[in-house]
């Protein structure tokens, strides 16, 4: 038992590592950790692994086959050890039991419900057979954990850090400084909040029951573990059917009346394996890889006693049956997500009164996107590049792309713009769906081209000057030209435009904008924008030094 505790104490020390790290990533909004110390952290995360291994096909996108190594030689400790996901039910299911009298997990054996843990595996590969990986990305548990502690989590951090540092001011302590916050659309809110909910009310109730019956990554790699070198098992000669192991199983795979481990669902958390009074419980070599297998058990019942000599103990019918009222609950959550049938694809600039409706037809995808559909087809919606952005500019999305682009980032120029020096978010995507880019190579990638709408700018509106646009334009592709009265109204030279939105951003027009982007389906490359050459004004003769 002595060694089974080491190793528990080990997967507990790494699974805290990842979770406090990836955490700190998502919740990070002073840019405190580097792009690079970010990406090393989710390199072994397995759907966005798998996702940039297809589309960059490099040596760095090779996360998932260690998690496969790994699930082929010690079972699911992915789910246990690096799955932020999986960490986070564990930490909820440790606080509740702080919170209660009864210190010490009491779970049950839960017969698996296969029709679902499949149903979401085969929808899952029939829409990525079709090219959308909408299904994988709302049921992946890494980027689940992403938005849950970026759309949620985060913006509560923001307030408080504005909040304190509005009351240090007083005392003129500027050790806090205010962070601008952009709101999020309340139905972008509510796919994190209805996961978070589900994740928090399965792990008080059934523990890891969000794992073994939603998750299709722990589904997949459960598969796997069929075949794993060393599993748990139940030692029949030494087994006396106490039931402490059941209870202590957070997986709810231990049936201990047929002295059974259903392998695939678990976690490997080791919690069975330090508990065990007997020793009964085994870490050791899959039978598939012995010469000779373990003996059947006695045909004569083993007395059913626990540590205190009472019989009965974990023999209870109840531990058998369904609960009806959990699965309808899974099931209500897998359908509603398939239950939107509107398509929206065109991005409606719209607020209060306004004189010339604007309306984008193509959203804007980030830079290294290279197109919308290839980015569609590629991200999985984690919004760790939403985290990085420096001026927030990248905004998870509702129906901008469609349905198949739910909640993947786009470019919103009324949230921001995207800094022409920056390329954070080609740094960290960790499916490939941003490629990498160089600075010199992103100033030139055409995101969209700006489109100005007379009818809706001041200088036409109002007779007044303005120029704010031209001002921001950081190609000088929007440039002020004469128009009539002596005013000077927009131009826009869409050769050099790269749709950077700074125009749009900074267009004071209020609520239709006057200039806007239009996005490119596919990203075109500008043009260089032409240097204009200064003149030296040549000192006077008579100046003598």
């Amino acid at each position: 038992m002595k060694k089974y505790k080491v190793l528990k104490k080990i997967r507990v020390l790494i699974s805290l590592v990842f979770l406090v790290l990836l955490g700190g990533f998502f919740l990070d909004f002073l840019g405190t950790f580097s792009t690079g110390f970010i990406t090393g952290f989710v390199f072994p995360q397995f759907v966005p692994s798998l996702l940039k291994f297809f589309n960059v096909f490099t040596w760095v996108a090779t996360g998932f086959i260690v998690v496969l190594i790994l699930t082929l030689l010690f079972g699911r400790v992915y789910c246990s050890t690096i799955c932020p996901l999986g960490i986070m039910q564990d930490v909820i299911s440790w606080l509740r039991r702080r919170f209660r009298k009864r210190k010490k997990p009491n779970y049950h054996y839960l017969k698996a419900l296969h029709w679902l843990r499949y149903g979401i595996v085969g929808a899952t590969l029939a829409f990525l057979a079709s090219g959308s990986v909408i299904v994988l990305s709302i049921f992946d548990p890494y980027s689940t954990f992403g938005r849950i502690v970026s759309d949620l989590f985060r913006p509560l951090l923001t307030r408080g850090n504005n909040l304190l540092s509005g009351i240090l001011k007083n005392f003129d302590i500027y050790g806090l400084y205010h962070v601008d916050l952009q709101p999020l659309h309340i139905g972008v809110m509510a796919i994190p909040l209805a996961f978070l909910i589900a994740v928090v009310w399965m792990s008080l109730t059934s523990g890891r029951l969000y794992c073994n019956t939603v998750c299709p990554v722990g589904t997949f790699l459960g598969l796997v573990s069929k075949l794993s070198l060393f599993q748990i098992r139940l030692n029949p000669n030494s087994c006396t059917k106490c039931g402490i192991c059941e209870k202590r199983c957070k997986a709810n795979c231990i049936d201990t009346k047929n002295m059974r481990v259903d392998f695939d669902r678990c976690v490997g958390c080791f919690n069975c394996l330090q508990s065990c009074p007997f020793s009964a419980a085994e870490y050791s070599l899959n039978p598939l890889y012995k010469k000779l297998t373990l003996p059947e058990p006695s045909a004569s019942p083993i007395p059913n006693t626990s540590a205190s000599g009472k019989e009965g103990v974990g023999d209870k019918a109840s531990h058998h049956k369904t609960d009806v009222g959990k699965r309808k609950f899974l099931a209500g959550i897998a359908l509603a997500f398939f239950s939107v049938t509107k398509l929206s694809k065109a991005q409606e600039l719209v607020s209060y009164n306004a004189t010339t409706p604007v309306k984008r037809e193509n959203p804007v995808s980030p830079p290294g996107a290279d197109s919308t559909d290839r980015f569609n087809d590629a991200c999985t919606a984690c919004h760790l590049c939403v985290n990085v952005c420096p001026t927030q500019v990248l905004q998870p999305s509702l129906l901008e792309y469609g349905l198949r682009g739910l909640m993947q980032p786009r470019m919103d120029y009324h949230a921001g713009f995207c800094n022409y020096d920056c390329v954070a978010c080609t740094e960290v995507c960790p499916t490939g769906a941003i490629l990498p880019l160089l600075l010199e190579d992103k100033k030139r990638v055409q995101l969209g081209k700006a489109q100005f709408v007379k009818e809706n700018c001041i200088v036409e509106t109002e007779g007044t000057d303005c120029g704010s646009c031209s001002e921001h334009c950081p190609t000088k592709a929007v440039d002020m030209v004469d128009y009539k009265n002596g005013l000077r109204i927009p131009e826009v030279t869409e050769d050099i435009c790269v749709g950077c939105g700074a125009c749009e951003y900074a267009c004071p027009t209020h609520p239709y904008k006057a200039i806007y982007v239009e996005g490119n389906p596919v990203h075109l490359q500008a043009q260089k924008p032409k240097q204009e050459k200064v003149k030296r004004e040549e000192p006077e003769e008579d100046f003598p030094f």
